[in-house]
């Protein structure tokens, strides 16, 4: 690992001690990872604002008092509180307390309080081909694949010291080789109904991630021009079922105009997609059959406006007889009048998330959602059994109270 005189001078504490241990830190793990140098970086995006004990907020607080402040723009990811709706949270007093403080150190150090995981849809867009270092699986894989930008997974902690130093270390997806795709997935063999809905896209993701874990993919047979929002889909559930940080669809997405472009000219295998692979993945996203259902959990990621807009179109005059969770961002909502989904029923969330924050009801029971990462996560995380569906799906089965779906575009 090289320092230049200038990260040099920054490690030895000429910016300060909050810059100097920031430093270090950026270039031991670079070190570790094989890195020869570290790169400048345009922006950040820091996962570590979550309060999972009280070390995490001693660390923010320690870099706040030792004088640090990021040095490019960052936002924030999602915290542990709903600072809107404080009483929805079921924390104890001690959990307030430090999760509160965790949140105040990292406005301190400078970072933009968006609390959002989709930092993306708040104006955090970074350009083509620039490196930036990111926390939140499902903004990394829409950052690197979606926006063309280049970051790593950046854990906790090491995202907010790139931030104080504007520094990453050289590795990874950075580089332009390590970006080529290495399998193509072929999806020509599915059926156009399939394609064009929107609740295929979780379920690919959950499919991809699964069958090639950390590898880049070339996905095409694919309508050209896929909204954000179902490649929002697909990525967070590859990052949640696997580990991928970067993905290209064909004719979608920024550095894959032709397949060619995508994999470099580089030799590649093909998985050819079948209507029952498909169908596994999604089985697999549901833990309940049909029957009763105690709740619907939307928004993971965060929902965006097109969502919320479409959410209100299937609610109109409807009333829900179970709750339904909506996360979404705290500036859509600050922007928005959203009475009316509230008055069918809904519970707005804002600056956190119900996989990671104790607001669902402890007893427990059977969770409805149209999104990949929370029929993941929920089992584990909260206790619920999971069913999987559309939004439109959910929508009709927080009127009826029961679990209803559309089986026909799957088969």
């Amino acid at each position: 690992m090289h320092l230049n005189d200038d990260e040099r001078r920054i490690a030895d504490g000429a910016e300060g001690p909050a810059a100097a241990m920031a430093m270090r830190l950026v270039a031991e793990t670079g070190r570790l990872l094989g890195a020869r140098r570290l790169l400048p970086i345009a922006s950040a995006h820091v996962d570590g604002c979550l309060y999972h004990g009280d070390s995490g907020t001693y660390f923010a607080e320690r870099l706040a008092t030792d004088g640090g402040h990021v040095v490019v723009p960052t936002t924030l990811n999602v915290g542990a509180l709903d600072l809107l709706h404080p009483e929805r949270v079921k924390g104890d007093a001690h959990h307030r307390e430090m999760s509160l403080r965790m949140m105040r150190a990292y406005e301190q150090l400078g970072c933009r309080p968006t609390w959002t995981c989709a930092p993306y849809q708040a104006g955090h867009r970074p350009a083509k081909g620039s490196d930036v270092a990111w926390g939140e699986s499902n903004a990394v894989a829409f950052c690197n694949s979606v926006l063309g930008a280049r970051t790593n997974r950046y854990g906790d902690f090491l995202d907010v010291a790139c931030a104080l130093v504007g520094r990453a270390p050289d590795y990874g997806l950075h580089r332009p080789e390590n970006r080529r795709a290495t399998v193509v997935v072929d999806a020509s063999g599915l059926s156009a109904a399939l394609c064009n809905a929107d609740v295929f896209y979780p379920v690919l993701g959950t499919w991809l991630g699964a069958e090639i874990g950390a590898e880049v993919a070339a996905i095409v047979g694919l309508p050209p021009g896929q909204s954000e929002d179902r490649l929002k889909a697909l990525g967070a559930a590859a990052a949640s079922a696997g580990a991928v940080g970067l993905f290209h669809v064909v004719g979608s997405t920024p550095e894959a105009s032709t397949l060619a472009q995508a994999t470099q000219e580089g030799t590649t295998r093909t998985i050819r997609l079948t209507g029952e692979m498909v169908r596994t993945a999604r089985d697999r996203l549901s833990t309940a059959g049909d029957g009763a259902v105690d709740c619907i959990a939307l928004g993971s990621p965060h929902f965006s406006e097109a969502e919320v807009a479409a959410l209100r179109r299937l609610a109109a005059g409807k009333r829900f007889r179970i709750p339904v969770y909506v996360c979404t961002r705290r500036d859509l909502v600050e922007k928005s009048d959203l009475s009316d989904l509230e008055a069918a029923g809904a519970v707005i969330v804002v600056d956190t998330c119900v996989v990671v924050t104790p607001i669902l009801p402890v007893s427990g029971g059977t969770l409805m959602t149209n999104s990949g990462k929370f029929a993941h996560y929920g089992p584990a995380n909260l206790g619920y059994d999971v069913v999987y569906g559309s939004l439109e799906d959910c929508v009709a089965s927080a009127v009826a109270g029961r679990v209803v779906r559309e089986e026909r575009v799957w088969q």
